[in-house]
């Protein structure tokens, strides 16, 4: 009995995950990436909704989340970069049939969310020295430390989603990630306004409020991931006492996830030094900056769940030494992330106005905001190459060249011009740091991609 269970289990898997190795390419990637473009999606609305109904308190408020927010996205660069280690890895063990490396892999990527979670526990007992080093304004220090402290305390909930979700991904069940992500997103756009401001007799929270009502949505999101990874996800047996240290796997997710993690911890770094270079000159230079940010995450997310769609099917015809469908899915996923990055900078050109109008903007925000968003949303195509090159790199196990595009592009580019810019031409020539910035990563990105053909995919 217990044998023909378990050969039921062998061809549950081989039904789910050998798709990616059979199913036509163009079909697959939209099967496997649009709903988590829908999924990333929602998630910019997360994010621009709490930063739009935070902006409605006042300028200062928006400024606080805004300088408080170099440090979330540190801490999802260490939840996702971890989970994209995972992924990758699990991806590729499915491809080459070693199902019980595949279990051992999942469940230690929930050993390194613990000691992920351990370290920005302690960065949230230092969120008020950390917002008072950018600023002296009591009433932004005020409001940005709160902020900070909750988001921070509890952060082991997207830790948590994120690997729950690649999981998912990592198995060709993408339709049940914009179910997890989307609840999430909705209950937090439902909760804002009512812990902010106040409403159904709750008391009005303020910047308090929007950060609850992140955590409390980000809760909700993290409780149907597991119920959807213990009821759906068959290939990967989640139980708690599978969850044990195994430093040779750990090992390999990061060897893997710390590139990503360190590229996109160079976004942070990078935010946290143009605010600094932006705060010189006004709160609303940095209030600007921080609209620009949410809005084009309208435009990155679903770019990058794309990329996310892609990572898998890549990682699994690279197991099963598939050249053909590597080399189509290559083609197809560039020319639908530059293709969705155009309409991106044509949205952005055509209604700057409207768009900051949705953060209350004053007349002088306006003027700044128009500006900024008609230079740099010249960076999109670009960026979209380099995104959608990041995925081959990232599935070939190569993530160390997305890692080195990073770097130069948002340290040794974006904020040496940025700061340049804005001592020659002033406030509004630091915005074209970013289009400069990657046109240097395409380049780069175009170096390294020959580099992987001749010395990967050629020899497959």
């Amino acid at each position: 009995m217990n044998e023909e269970v378990k050969k039921e289990e062998i061809n549950t898997k081989k039904r789910d995950s050998d798709r990616m190795g059979t199913e036509p390419i163009h079909g697959l990637l939209i099967k496997m990436s649009l709903p988590l473009m829908l999924s990333m999606f929602v998630q910019a609305l997360y994010n621009v909704v709490d930063s739009i109904f935070v902006a409605h308190i006042n300028e200062e408020a928006l400024t606080a989340v805004t300088l408080a927010n170099p440090f979330q996205l540190l801490n999802m660069a260490f939840g996702i970069g971890t989970a994209i280690g995972m992924s990758a890895l699990l991806s590729r063990c499915l491809g080459a049939k070693a199902y019980a490396k595949a279990e051992k892999v999942a469940h230690n990527g929930f050993v390194l969310v613990a000691i992920n979670y351990t370290i920005f526990f302690i960065v949230g007992c230092f969120a008020g020295k950390i917002i008072s080093a950018q600023t002296g304004d009591p009433t932004i220090v005020a409001y940005g430390t709160v902020y900070l402290q909750i988001t921070q305390w509890l952060s082991i909930m997207p830790m948590t989603q994120s690997m729950l979700e690649r999981l998912l991904q990592a198995t060709g069940k993408t339709k049940y990630i914009l179910f997890v992500q989307g609840s999430g997103a909705l209950f937090n756009c439902i909760m804002d306004p009512i812990l902010i401001f106040g409403y159904f007799g709750f008391p009005a929270l303020g910047v308090k409020g929007a950060a609850l009502a992140t955590v409390f949505g980000q809760t909700l999101g993290c409780c149907l991931g597991l119920y959807f990874n213990k009821t759906r996800n068959k290939e990967i047996g989640l139980s708690w006492r599978k969850i044990k240290p195994h430093w040779p796997t750990m090992k390999d997710i990061y060897r893997i996830g710390i590139p990503t993690i360190v590229m996109q911890s160079v976004g942070s770094v990078m935010n946290f030094l143009i605010n600094q270079i932006l705060i010189a000159f006004s709160a609303t230079a940095v209030a600007t900056f921080g609209a620009y940010f949410k809005l084009q995450s309208f435009v990155f997310m679903p770019t990058f769940g794309l990329n996310s769609g892609t990572v898998p099917i890549v990682a699994y015809n690279y197991g099963a030494r598939r050249r053909d469908r590597l080399e189509e899915v290559m083609s197809l996923g560039v020319r639908y992330g530059v293709g969705f990055m155009l309409m991106g900078t044509a949205i952005f050109w055509i209604f700057p106005k409207q768009l900051m109008a949705l953060f209350a903007a004053s007349p002088e925000m306006t003027a700044m905001g128009v500006n900024a968003l008609h230079i740099m949303s010249l960076n999109f195509p670009f960026a979209g190459y380099c995104i959608m090159r990041g995925a081959v790199f990232q599935a070939l196990g190569k993530s160390v060249y997305s890692m080195n595009i990073s770097l130069v592009r948002q340290l040794v580019v974006i904020v040496p011009v940025a700061f340049l810019f804005s001592r020659l031409f002033g406030v509004n020539a630091v915005w074209w740091a970013f289009p400069i910035a990657e046109i240097i990563g395409v380049t780069m990105s175009v170096l390294y991609t020959k580099r992987v053909r001749k010395r990967i995919i050629d020899k497959i």
